[in-house]
């Protein structure tokens, strides 16, 4: 078995959804024993959070995926047994994570000025909707809320178009990351320094470092990104740059020589177009190629692209996606038992020396590891 790097660390989530218990999970698939600290009776509220109504025994599919490889530990944090219990947990935990809005673990008196006297040493990281201060403060966190308040939406679909969200819960899932990169830079810095830290994230920020293209660009013109009425793929890039349909799907174009397209592709019209002209008429330019392109198939094109070394690929859906040997090669399923039924799912998509990490423990029953806690902190009373 491997030896995870982060075997040993102790960590303690106050989280439900998908930001917080993903950043959980990733420290869980790297070593960390993660503790679910959840309400009694409802514990995480991810747990019925069912997409396409998908459950599996009691709890929601999305629940099973993002919490596999953790423990629960139901406490009301309004009963005095169960505070003392788990202020006992945060004295022997090296990370505390939790999402909530900001004053409710204040409320609790696990705020981080609070905990920071149980435990100096503790790595504190949460994660909010739109940080502490400001009049957005209190708003709902919620992904795609985030996604249309800091343009993000907006940067996504043809200019004549509405704009057009991420497929996935982006904020949530990028959030999660950054706050597991605070974590692991305060635990380097422990090791060196002895002391603990604050990690804080928000989905705001999260957001706006994700576009810190187009904003610096928006910082240093004051003016807004055009997104090309047809075919966009990136507000800031000039043509052909986007996907384009042919006679049996669809094909993707990145950057490239607008001749050296004309010529793989035998379009006569975009030999008109240079380079220099490839962004001020690009809506033009690709007009031209979503004609040219109606009357091939995928393969076609990509033969010609690809061997004038054009950077060009199929767009592909899952199925199509699964049945390619680039993907087989990655082997990036892992397979979840659970009540005896069988849950596959994606891995960590990190290596260490080599080595895949695959971690199918699944996710807890509510309250499953609470006896096993509690013994544990009595027998080193």
């Amino acid at each position: 078995m491997m030896d995870l790097p982060l075997h040993g660390l102790v960590v303690l989530e106050f989280s439900q959804y998908l930001s917080g218990p993903s950043a959980g999970l990733r420290l869980a698939d790297l070593g960390a024993r993660v503790i679910k600290i959840e309400r009694p009776k409802t514990g995480d509220a991810g747990r019925k959070l069912a997409i396409k109504n998908l459950w599996v025994d009691d709890s929601s599919l999305l629940f099973h995926t993002v919490n596999r490889n953790k423990e629960s530990f139901t406490a009301d944090l309004k009963d005095a047994n169960d505070m003392e219990l788990v202020k006992k947990l945060i004295t022997k935990a090296d990370v505390l994570i939790h999402n909530f809005r900001p004053g409710v673990m204040q409320k609790t008196g696990l705020d981080y000025a609070s905990v920071k006297e149980i435990n100096p040493r503790l790595i504190y990281a949460e994660i909010s909707g739109y940080g502490k201060k400001g009049p957005w403060k209190n708003k709902p966190g919620q992904d795609l809320l985030l996604q249309s308040i800091t343009g993000l939406a907006y940067t996504t679909g043809n200019g004549h178009n509405d704009p057009v969200p991420f497929g996935i819960a982006i904020a949530d899932i990028l959030s999660g990351a950054q706050l597991v990169q605070g974590i692991l830079a305060a635990l380097i810095r422990r090791q060196k320094k002895g002391v603990g830290a604050l990690i804080e994230i928000s989905l705001m920020e999260s957001l706006l470092d994700f576009q810190f293209e187009l904003l610096t660009t928006y910082y240093a013109s004051d003016q807004q990104p055009k997104r090309s009425k047809n075919n966009n793929g990136h507000p800031l890039l000039s043509a052909p740059y986007g996907i384009y349909k042919t006679t049996d799907g669809c094909i993707a174009l990145a950057m490239m020589d607008i001749w050296t397209l004309a010529k793989a592709t035998d379009c006569k019209m975009l030999e008109e177009y240079s380079n220099d002209q490839a962004f001020a008429e690009r809506d033009k330019i690709k007009a031209i190629l979503a004609e040219h392109f109606s009357f091939q198939s995928t393969d076609y094109w990509l033969t010609r692209l690809q061997q004038d070394g054009l950077w060009a690929m199929e767009v592909f859906d899952w199925e199509k996606m699964m049945n390619h040997d680039a993907y087989k090669c990655l082997q990036m399923e892992q397979i979840l038992n659970v009540a005896g039924k069988k849950i596959i799912t994606t891995r960590c998509p990190i290596r260490i020396n080599g080595e895949r990490i695959y971690s199918d423990k699944p996710a807890p029953k509510l309250g499953e590891h609470n006896e096993k806690v509690v013994d544990e902190l009595s027998s080193d009373e």
